[in-house]
């Protein structure tokens, strides 16, 4: 079995998980998640745990395993806590202003400020012009909006200015050699 796979969700006081044939549907104090399951993969409630299981020892079917556990752990955590993700702005000039919860615009040396519009569910703050964070309970959603943030302006090799995430190193490299 998945070494991932076979440990249970503990399902904290609060959440709601409902398990229907082709799908689970996990509600919280954060707001409500669901996901379609595959046909290899089942999922039993018992008290305050879920135990996922497969339903052969297909190659298809073990690597569903670990990976469906871990997605419907994601659920339950993010409606019960929510997930955020830092990003940390860096040169001069540039900064992040907030128009409203779900609108970021970014100065990041173009010509023009960018305006970054969040999805369903995910919201920003900045607490400092210069570090954005990413709110929501979708763990995916949440990575994929900082992802795409990021992508606007990458912080380049040689003075490492644009925009990273909270604590990412970034490799630098020696400028041109004089005479």
């Amino acid at each position: 079995m998945s070494r991932i796979g076979r440990v249970p969700i503990a399902v904290p006081s609060g959440v709601d998980v409902k398990i229907e044939s082709d799908k689970v549907i996990v509600k919280g104090p954060k707001g409500q998640l669901e996901r379609q399951l595959p046909a290899l993969i089942t999922l039993e409630a018992s008290g305050n745990e879920i135990l996922v299981s497969r339903s052969d020892d297909s190659r298809k079917a073990k690597s569903l395993h670990g990976l469906f556990r871990t997605l419907v752990a994601n659920m339950v955590t993010g409606v019960s806590t929510g997930f955020a993700k830092e990003l940390e702005i860096i040169g001069v000039g540039y900064r992040a202003t907030l128009k409203n919860p779900t609108q970021l615009e970014l100065a990041l040396g173009f010509s023009h400020p960018v305006s970054v519009p969040a999805p369903s569910g995910i919201t920003f703050e900045v607490p400092v012009p210069t570090r954005i964070t990413v709110h929501g309970i979708d763990k995916e959603a949440v990575g994929q909006v900082a992802a795409d943030i990021r992508k606007i302006r990458k912080p380049e090799p040689y003075k490492g200015k644009g925009v990273r995430y909270l604590n990412e190193v970034v490799l630098r490299k020696a400028g041109k050699a004089g005479k």
